[in-house]
Formats: C-alpha cells, sequence, structure tokens
C-alpha cells in the first residue's frame, strides 16, 4: 500500500522528504512554493538536488505536487484567470525541476458566470500551460465537493475537459473521496462503490485515476459541503473506508489531507488506515 499526507515545505523544500519519513509515509504531496501567494520564490539547484536526491535514497514514490490555494483557471475575471495560468505553466515546470511526476490542480469556480463558460477557460488555459512545457509532469484534476458555482464535481464534467484537450494523454485524475461523497458518489457500501468504480470506468475510464485522496467527510451524502474529516469519524464512516481499501481504490497512492487537530494526529490516521486494511 503506498500512502502518506501532504507535508510541509517549511525550512527548505528537501525537509518535506525528512518529514514524510517521520510520518512512516512511502509517498507524499507538497506545495512547491507558499500556496497563499501568486508569487514563487525561484528554486536553487542545490535544493532541487537535495530533494530529488532523498527521495530516491528512500525509495518513497510516486510523489505528488499540488497547486497553491489562489489560482481559479475557471475565473471569468481575466486578470485572475491569467494569473491562474501562468501559475499553472510556472507549477508543471517546477515539478520537472523536482523530478515530481504529478500535479494535482483544482478545477476552480465559474463564479456564477455558468458552466459552459467555466469549461471554456479551463480548456484553454490547460491547454496553454501544456503547450509551453514537456510531457514529463502529467496533470491531475481533482473531483470537486459540488459547492455553489464548482467546476469538476462529477465524472462527466471532468471526461468532458479531458476529451477537448489537445493532450489528453498528459492529464489524469485525483480522486478525493470526501469531494466525491459530498458530491453525490457513496461510498460507504461494496455495492455502491461498485457502482461508482463502474461510473468512473465508463466516462473517464479508471485508468486515468492515478491518485487517490483519502479524506473522510463532515458533510453528508449529496450534501456538497467540502469539509474533510479524519478516518472513519465522518459519514462515510470506517466500514466505509475498509472498503474502499478493498476496492481498486485501495491500489493506488494514497495521499491523506485529513484535519490539524487534537482529536487524532497525522500518524493516528496513518494507524487507522493500517487498521482498516489489515487482513483484507
Amino acid at each position: 500500500m503506498r500512502i502518506g499526507f501532504h507535508v510541509s515545505i517549511h525550512g527548505s523544500i528537501d525537509t518535506a522528504v525528512d518529514r514524510a519519513i517521520e510520518l512512516d509515509c512511502n509517498t507524499f504531496q507538497i506545495f512547491t512554493s507558499n500556496p497563499r501567494q501568486w508569487y514563487s520564490k525561484e528554486l536553487v539547484t542545490e535544493d532541487t538536488k537535495a530533494f530529488s536526491n532523498k527521495v530516491k535514497k528512500h525509495s518513497i514514490n510516486p510523489v505528488f505536487a499540488h497547486m497553491p490555494y489562489l489560482p481559479n483557471l475557471a475565473s471569468p475575471k481575466d486578470d485572475v484567470y491569467e494569473k491562474s495560468v501562468k501559475t499553472l505553466t510556472s507549477e508543471l515546470k517546477r515539478c520537472n525541476q523536482l523530478k515530481i511526476p504529478y500535479l494535482v490542480t483544482h478545477l476552480g469556480s465559474h463564479l456564477g458566470v455558468g458552466m459552459q463558460t467555466g469549461f471554456t477557460r479551463l480548456i484553454n488555459g490547460i491547454n496553454k500551460s501544456l503547450n509551453v512545457t514537456d510531457g514529463r509532469v502529467m496533470l491531475l484534476l481533482e473531483n470537486t465537493a459540488g459547492t455553489k458555482n464548482s467546476m469538476g464535481s462529477t465524472f462527466e464534467d471532468i471526461q468532458y475537459i479531458i476529451k477537448r484537450l489537445k493532450h489528453p494523454e498528459r492529464v489524469g485524475v485525483c480522486f478525493d473521496t470526501s469531494h466525491a461523497f459530498a458530491a453525490g458518489y457513496d461510498l460507504r457500501t461494496k455495492e455502491t462503490i461498485g457502482t461508482t468504480l463502474k461510473q468512473a470506468d465508463d466516462t473517464i475510464g479508471f485508468e486515468k485515476i492515478k491518485l487517490v485522496h483519502l479524506n473522510d467527510s463532515k458533510g453528508d451524502l449529496n450534501s456538497r459541503i467540502d469539509r474533510h474529516e479524519h478516518i472513519g469519524m465522518g459519514k462515510i464512516g470506517e466500514e466505509g473506508f475498509r472498503n474502499v481499501l478493498a476496492s481498486r481504490l485501495g491500489t493506488l497512492p494514497l495521499i491523506m489531507e485529513t484535519p490539524k487537530d487534537s482529536r487524532r494526529s497525522d500518524v493516528g490516521n496513518l494507524e487507522k488506515v493500517k487498521e482498516l486494511a489489515a487482513g483484507l
């Protein structure tokens, strides 16, 4: 089982590897820069080498990067949109420098102007970024919880985007369990997971899913509430995650983005997943 967390790069980017090792991860996810700023400091060769050397030394793979919080690739606001596309291009190049094979992106919000405008913005923006970067980094489109004006809460929406890209082979999917559940995909029983995965197969193709964000949901099924919870402590529940881990999703890299609070530590969430997976 490949399992890990989103870890901090505080200090220097290679310290993220140390934090992943401390948590007993064999995969992990990072932001390559401050996620709350548009500006990102250029990567230094010394740091990128230290990062990739540590990853190789400890056989941690695959490694994932995540787009920062500010970009909105579906935005109808030209200034935000242009900066968002520029950031996507920059992040693809930074992943290449760090030898990170996958970059996860949220699909943003159309801010009320309509899905079709949002789709056009997304498709054009992704095409522009892929056109000016090489193919060594795969972009992963993350499904959303279906909050108001959000893009990409269904497999059909994600497939609509991928099908219209100039380089669909360079794009995959990150499947977030919390988002999927909140958007109406039931993950609590073997039967409902089977139905969900059949829908994935019939639209995007299961082979397109390269990563699972393994998070419980504070919101109920189809609530459209994007709130992550500790594994087994939310509405999906322990039995749900036991069934998720027993399904094909459990064969993929699993990254947890669980809350940071006193109820349970990252190590506690990792131990819970291993407990639920035991004997499967």
